[in-house]
């Protein structure tokens, strides 16, 4: 770049940041099923990998990782299928009683703003001023039509997402080595050492959230908590989504409590599950990641806000792998680096091949 176009560089920065940012966002659709085939594609690649250890194809090695990911989500809707139906069916119960507790709140706050009416009119002696009547509130529950209206973009997206993990576990060491080529900084070990931090970063997490769950399922069936099981499973998913997902999740506990047990022991379940989630993050997630896998909590936050912003869900469950993707290529100290991975022989056949030509 010459010295009379150096003063732009920044800008076009800018602006190519910004156009990426908004095709991200405008074209959802097709780049978070792709976005979100590759996380968990790396998050499967040292099972594929192992497959590849014991002799078989890469197209098998592919299926296998495929497979394993198409039970999992099989058996985390078939899993949920029940409760969601049964959620449906008693919604107009479960509304109602909405509705009384939140009357009963809106009639202790009117009566702390007739009190410091009151108190103003004694003040100054005002006796104008308006008062806005509390509108009533609709409960707005999908019905079947509109379930319906989106199971062609869902089954498009569904495809997307099969079509972009076989065909990336398939051939993920002609994909790095690609990625090395177009950018010379990054290396296919690099790539793949990349790949290694996310991979049992995320596996590490996974079995974290899963005693997690675990823990919440034995507290909540301890105090009495309807369907124990599923908020079990439900802190386990949340989880994988820092801050904001144990945030949200605590606060749906505590309104259900207040909805299920009657005064102060309401808000015992979402008592229950903030001290076994503090005791997750700041002694088991540490002492098992590691202090030198530990990232910056305003980067994290930022990145999750981020992505949420751009993908609701998925978007929080993609954030925190990538980051420590780009972070990993960036030179990030993660525990582990391009020294301590296994030789070129240990590797599956299609990682070797790929490898070998970068050294």
């Amino acid at each position: 770049m010459t010295e009379n176009t150096a003063p732009l560089r920044v800008p076009l920065v800018l602006l190519a940041a910004f156009a990426v940012v908004a095709a991200l966002k405008l074209a959802t659709g097709l780049f978070a099923p792709i976005v979100f085939a590759l996380v968990v594609g790396v998050v499967l690649a040292p099972i594929t990998d192992r497959l590849a250890r014991l002799g078989l194809p890469a197209t098998v090695c592919a299926l296998g990782g495929l497979l394993m990911a198409i039970i999992l989500a099989l058996l985390f809707v078939l899993f949920l299928q029940p409760h969601v139906m049964e959620l449906v069916r008693r919604w107009p119960i479960l509304w109602a009683e909405a509705q009384s507790v939140i009357a009963d709140v809106q009639r202790i706050l009117n009566g702390i703003e007739e009190v410091a009416d009151n108190v103003a009119k004694a003040l100054d002696g005002d006796e104008g001023g308006e008062k806005a009547d509390a509108g009533g509130a609709s409960a707005a529950v999908p019905n079947v039509a509109t379930a319906i209206s989106y199971a062609p973009a869902l089954a498009g997206q569904a495809l997307i997402f099969i079509g972009t993990l076989f065909f990336f576990l398939l051939s993920r060491g002609e994909v790095y080595a690609l990625l090395a080529s177009v950018a010379p900084r990054l290396s296919v070990r690099r790539l793949f050492t990349a790949e290694r931090v996310v991979s049992r970063y995320f596996l590490t997490i996974t079995a974290i959230n899963g005693a997690l769950g675990l823990a919440v399922t034995a507290a909540l069936m301890v105090i009495g908590m309807p369907n124990p099981i599923l908020w079990g499973v439900l802190a386990f998913v949340v989880n994988f989504v820092p801050y904001l997902g144990p945030a949200l999740f605590a606060t749906t506990l505590a309104i259900a409590g207040i909805l299920v047990f009657d005064g102060v022991y309401g808000i015992v379940p979402a008592a229950c599950y903030l001290v076994l989630n503090m005791t997750e993050g700041q002694f088991v997630t540490p002492a098992l990641v590691g202090r030198s896998m530990s990232i910056n909590p305003l980067l994290v936050f930022v990145t999750l806000t981020a992505w949420l912003w751009l993908w609701g869900p998925i978007g929080g469950i993609v954030a925190l792998p990538i980051l420590l993707w780009v972070l990993s290529l960036t030179g990030w100290r993660v525990g582990w680096g391009p020294e301590e991975m296994p030789p070129l022989a240990a590797r599956s056949p299609h990682k070797t091949a790929a490898m070998a030509g970068d050294e």
